[in-house]
């Protein structure tokens, strides 16, 4: 009899706390986190159209790269390859071919002036011949000697891929441990009102 009257009162005190209410903030948590997530998400795939937009427009390509970053690291849901096929994900096209166009346009520039510089030197050196024709060996090993090629530029240094945490103190992340709480205390406080219901029709 004194179990039974330990067990109606320990029930009495558990169905003030009834599971369902546990569950119902579960839930509600549950929502908010997909939604944050979601918004995490689509928050990325903005920042990252941006850098495609200033890598493509020649903008501030690196206030672009340096807000996606930012915010890739200090939130959940955003890893840079959703949606994409390429790796890395970030890969600055544009701003690599207008490098790579810029050192050429830099070695011609540099060599037009080399072969300049090497007719008034040859002219200098051999003054007479026919046409010049005796000058062509002079200005060819001139050329050779101080002549300049294009820079090789890493295209790994405009390729770029940042990953996204597990967890992240934001919106998402405590709405997900909200969720995993909650979730753990319905099962827990369910569990035992099903126990304690069944020992009392037990002791009936």
């Amino acid at each position: 009899m004194t179990d039974k009257k330990h067990l109606h009162h320990s029930w009495t005190k558990l169905y003030r706390l009834s599971p369902w209410y546990f569950l119902a903030v579960a839930i509600v948590s549950g929502t908010v986190c997909v939604y944050a997530l979601r918004q995490n998400n689509l928050t990325m795939v903005r920042l990252r159209n941006e850098v495609f937009t200033a890598d493509k427009q020649n903008g501030n390509v690196e206030a672009a790269l340096k807000n996606l970053q930012q915010f890739v690291y200090a939130h959940m849901n955003t890893n840079l390859d959703s949606g994409s096929s390429v790796y890395p994900p970030i890969q600055l096209k544009y701003t690599y071919d207008r490098l790579v166009q810029a050192e050429k346009d830099r070695v011609s520039a540099a060599n037009s002036q080399i072969y300049t510089d090497a007719q008034t030197y040859c002219q200098q050196q051999i003054p007479t011949g026919f046409s010049g024709r005796g000058r062509v060996p002079c200005i060819d090993d001139y050329v050779t000697s101080h002549g300049t090629t294009a820079q090789t530029i890493p295209a790994s240094l405009y390729e770029f891929d940042f990953v996204s945490p597990h967890w992240t103190p934001d919106l998402a992340g405590w709405s997900l441990v909200v969720t995993i709480i909650f979730s753990a205390l319905f099962f827990v406080v369910y569990g035992i009102d099903r126990w304690v219901r069944h020992e009392l029709r037990r002791q009936l």
